[in-house]
């Protein structure tokens, strides 16, 4: 069984057999309390099978068989032997299990469209499901729903209990790897270098992927590459970032941004550097607990986004970046499966950073009645919940712009380990934001005076500086090909520019007044009063590589 455990883990439970999966332990638990139906959420069909059938190998739970059931086969044993053709149809095969004469779990795959309002059976098979409960407790018979997406009628919700099964932990997929090595190990045209921590390194690569998906991306290397080592990690990365594009609520970000890309905020900074490392073993066994998240709000164009993909790369996680308007389907219910979905799928990929970018939109009319049926209260209430009481080593990064539509309940402790305040980059920023801009377009910020520069963009967010660079560049560039860019274009650029703190100044200087107050700045109180331009971290000036010719 793939969710098998060492065999000295075996030895001391006393028994030959795996150790059993949490999964297989609740299971064990509510079929022995007699619980008559039980909702398995999963896409991992077979390996569900098989987790439910270990379960019930042991002890007195072994006289019970384990049946299935779909809709182009009808009830079958588990070896896929037919019990009764009949039982194709979805309003027979609950009648004839309530009559099935010996004790069982049975389940059926992909009973869900059975359930939905839209289905004509629906009102006959929810009421026949009601029928089983009572029986069904009294004759050793559990039902279970096996589905990859969750729907429960109003009429059955106090009469099922639903359980999840988790994506593959790294134990079973050492088991994937294991079973691929062994299956290409007699092919001599396939090498295999697994030396040190490799294989350690290919597990965490493959994490968040299911039992199947993991084997592909496997499969996939091999093919590519004719070969197994630490080299084809970045082959499964990419198999991984197809795979969550996929789930529609979450996209994989790839990020070269580093925090010397972001000028300033050096309060910020060392937070995050601060925290940088709490997601280790040795942080663990010192007795941290995982880092929760930030939330970012200021003025907007001033580096939140920015930060949260620097942070993503000098910690070396995954940024996963979360659309909450793809939450909100027509249907009902779907909006709240589809959180679900989403914070599942990182919990899946940790560690991980979750990226919300305005997080204020995708809230919209969760504070008062907006006519959505309370959808959106229901949703943001499963998005606090699951930000309290995740222990997942998923590191959510929020943005907001808008302040006043911020959710008191958002801002309390506990959903976030801190609130930054994002201000107007101070002198000393500005000149850093020059600095990181010139150098990014190949230009030596030490050959321009960046003090006039500086002084002259007062009021500037970082955003507004990064496109006075670049319209100071087409200006240049279209006085001829071989201009240089110099101070006067950088000045005339300037002087064009309304910033956003002048042409909405009065509600940009009162979002500044009320959040440095209220939340801590992620600029020093030195920083925010210094009116000096150095820059304090040099960006490297790129260079051109020079060509190798090889006559």
């Amino acid at each position: 069984m793939s969710s098998a455990t060492p065999q000295d883990a075996s030895a001391l439970r006393g028994t030959a057999s795996p150790a059993l999966t949490p999964f297989q332990e609740k299971l064990r638990i509510y079929v022995k309390a007699g619980y008559p139906i039980l909702y398995v959420v999963t896409a991992e069909e077979d390996r569900a099978i098989e987790s439910i059938a270990g379960a019930l190998a042991e002890g007195d739970l072994a006289r019970r068989k384990t049946y299935v059931w779909s809709v182009s086969r009808g009830l079958c044993t588990q070896d896929l032997k037919v019990v009764d053709r009949k039982t194709g149809d979805p309003t027979k095969v609950l009648p004839f299990l309530l009559e099935f004469g010996e004790p069982g779990v049975f389940i059926l795959e992909d009973f869900h469209f059975f359930l939905d309002e839209r289905s004509p059976q629906a009102p006959v098979i929810i009421r026949q499901l009601r029928d089983l409960v009572g029986p069904f407790k009294a004759s050793r018979k559990t039902v279970v729903i096996l589905s990859s997406v969750l729907k429960i009628p109003a009429e059955l919700e106090k009469d099922l209990t639903v359980l999840d099964l988790d994506l593959p932990n790294e134990e079973e997929l050492l088991h994937v790897l294991d079973d691929t090595i062994e299956q290409v190990s007699d092919n001599p045209r396939v090498e295999v270098n697994l030396e040190g921590d490799a294989r350690e390194r290919i597990v965490k690569a493959l994490s968040g992927l299911t039992r199947s998906e993991a084997e592909n991306a496997l499969a996939k290397a091999i093919v590519t590459n004719s070969r197994l080592d630490p080299q084809d990690i970045n082959l499964l990365l990419a198999e991984k970032e197809q795979i969550i594009r996929k789930s529609g609520m979450l996209e994989f970000y790839a990020t070269p941004e580093r925090f010397g890309s972001v000028g300033g905020l050096d309060e910020l900074k060392k937070w995050l550097r601060q925290r940088g490392k709490a997601f280790s073993e040795s942080a663990r066994t010192f007795g941290l607990p995982n880092p929760r998240g930030l939330l970012l709000v200021g003025v907007p164009g001033c580096g939140k986004s920015l930060t949260a993909k620097a942070v993503a790369a000098e910690w070396q996680m995954p940024l996963l970046k979360f659309d909450l308007g793809r939450v909100f389907a027509g249907l009902v219910g779907e909006s709240e499966e589809n959180m679900r979905r989403a914070v599942k799928m990182a919990e899946g990929v940790a560690p991980c950073i979750l990226w919300i970018d305005e997080i204020e939109k995708g809230l919209a009319g969760t504070r008062g009645n907006q006519g959505d049926s309370g959808v959106g209260a229901r949703v943001f209430g499963t998005l606090l919940t699951w930000m309290e009481e995740n222990t997942a080593q998923v590191f959510t990064i929020a943005t907001a712009n808008d302040i006043e539509g911020l959710p008191p309940e958002l801002l309390r402790k506990g959903r976030f380990d801190e609130i930054f305040f994002i201000d107007l980059p101070a002198a000393r920023e500005r000149a850093n934001i020059f600095a990181i801009h010139l150098a990014g377009h190949h230009r030596d910020y030490r050959e321009f005076d960046l003090s006039r520069h500086v002084a002259a963009t007062e009021g500037f967010s970082g955003a507004e500086i990064e496109q006075a660079v670049v319209s100071a560049l087409y200006m240049a560039f279209a006085e001829g090909e071989d201009t240089r860019l110099q101070d006067r274009h950088m000045e005339a650029v300037i002087a064009e520019t309304v910033p956003l703190s002048k042409s909405m100044g009065e509600k940009i200087t009162l979002m500044r007044q009320e959040a440095g107050e209220k939340w801590r700045r992620a600029t020093g109180e030195a920083i925010q009063a210094d009116v000096e331009t150095t820059v304090d971290e040099p960006p490297p000036v790129p260079r051109k590589p020079r060509r190798v010719f090889e006559v």
